[in-house]
C-alpha cells in the first residue's frame, strides 16, 4: 500500500466574491510538486443562502495557463466566458474549463437558485497545463451527472463516479491534457474498499464529509486533505462514518511553476506577459 506523506487540515474559511465561502484543501504553495499536476482545491460550503434578487458570485476575471474543474453537490452555479460558452450546472454536474492561452469568465449562483435560496455545496479544482499546452485554445466542457459513469463499489461499500480516468473499464467523460484520475466517492459507514491508481501518479484524497481511515494508518476528517506516495500500490479506505471523498490522481508535470493570482506559467517573465496581455485586452470579452 502507498505510504501517507501527510494529512493537511484546511485553514480558516474565506470568501471568494460574495457567493462562495471556501476552505482551501490543497495548495501548490503548501504541498509543492508533490501534488502535481494539481495546483489548488477549494471546497465551498455547505452553506445556506436566503432567497435574493441579485445573484451572488464572482464577476468577470481572467485566467491563463491551467484548467478549472467545478463539481456541484448542492445548489446551482451559472458560468459565462469569453469563448461564448456557458450554462448552469446543478447537483452532480461538472464544469471543466480550459483557460490555456487566456480566458475571461464569471461565476454566479444561478437565477433560479438565487430566487429560491438553499444550500450550496461545491468544489473547484485547479489543474496545471504542461508548458507545451499553455498556449492552447481556451475551451469548456459541460459534464452532466447523467453522462458520468456511476459504479457500485464491491461489497456495497458505496458508489464511485468516474469524472476523469478509468475505473474497472468505466471511462470518465472529461478530456484532459495530461493523464488524470478524478473519482467522486460516496462511502457507507462500516464498509471498506481498495482502489488502484497508476504507479508514479500523484495520489490524494479530499475529505468533504465524514471520517475515513486510510491504509489502516490514520483517520482523516472532513476538511482534511490526505497526500500519499506516488508509488506503493493500492489505497485502502475504511469509512468510520458515511463519507464523501474526492480522489485525485495524475501524472506529475516535471516543470517549474510560476503562479500569481489568476495566472499559472513557468517563468516570472511569462507571468509578466500574462498581466500585460490582460491589461491590453487580449483575452477577449464576454458576449452580452
Amino acid at each position: 500500500m502507498r505510504q501517507l506523506r501527510g494529512i493537511y487540515s484546511s485553514p480558516a474559511p474565506h470568501w471568494v466574491g460574495d457567493g462562495f465561502p471556501v476552505r482551501s484543501m490543497l495548495s501548490h504553495a503548501v504541498q509543492g510538486e508533490h501534488v502535481s499536476p494539481f495546483l489548488h482545491l477549494d471546497h465551498a460550503g455547505p452553506a445556506a443562502f436566503a432567497p435574493a434578487e441579485r445573484p451572488r458570485g464572482v464577476g468577470v476575471h481572467p485566467h491563463r495557463g491551467f484548467e478549472t474543474v467545478t463539481i456541484v453537490y448542492q445548489g446551482e452555479v451559472e458560468h459565462r466566458d469569453s469563448t461564448g460558452a456557458g450554462g448552469v450546472i446543478g447537483p452532480g454536474d461538472v464544469q471543466w474549463m480550459t483557460a490555456a492561452s487566456g480566458i475571461l469568465h464569471e461565476e454566479f449562483h444561478s437565477q433560479d437558485f438565487t430566487r429560491r435560496g438553499g444550500t450550496l455545496d461545491m468544489v473547484q479544482l485547479w489543474v496545471n497545463l504542461p508548458a507545451k499546452h499553455k498556449d492552447a485554445e481556451p475551451g469548456y466542457q459541460t459534464l452532466l451527472d447523467r453522462d458520468i459513469p456511476a459504479v457500485t463499489l464491491p461489497g456495497e461499500a458505496g458508489r464511485l463516479r468516474v469524472i476523469a480516468g478509468d475505473y474497472q473499464g468505466h471511462r470518465g467523460p472529461a478530456r484532459s491534457f495530461t493523464p488524470i484520475t478524478l473519482w467522486d466517492l460516496q462511502l457507507k459507514q462500516g464498509k471498506s474498499v481498495s482502489l488502484d491508481l497508476p504507479e508514479g501518479h500523484m495520489a490524494g484524497l479530499a475529505l468533504l464529509r465524514g471520517i475515513v481511515r486510510v491504509n489502516g494508518a490514520a483517520s482523516a476528517h472532513a476538511g482534511q486533505f490526505v497526500l500519499l506516495d506516488r508509488e506503493g500500490g493500492a489505497i485502502s479506505l475504511a469509512a468510520e462514518s458515511d463519507a464523501s471523498v474526492l480522489l485525485l490522481g495524475g501524472e506529475p508535470i516535471a516543470e517549474p511553476v510560476a503562479m500569481r493570482g489568476p495566472f499559472v506559467m513557468n517563468t516570472a517573465e511569462e507571468l509578466n506577459q500574462a498581466f500585460a496581455d490582460f491589461r491590453a485586452g487580449r483575452f477577449g470579452a464576454i458576449p452580452a
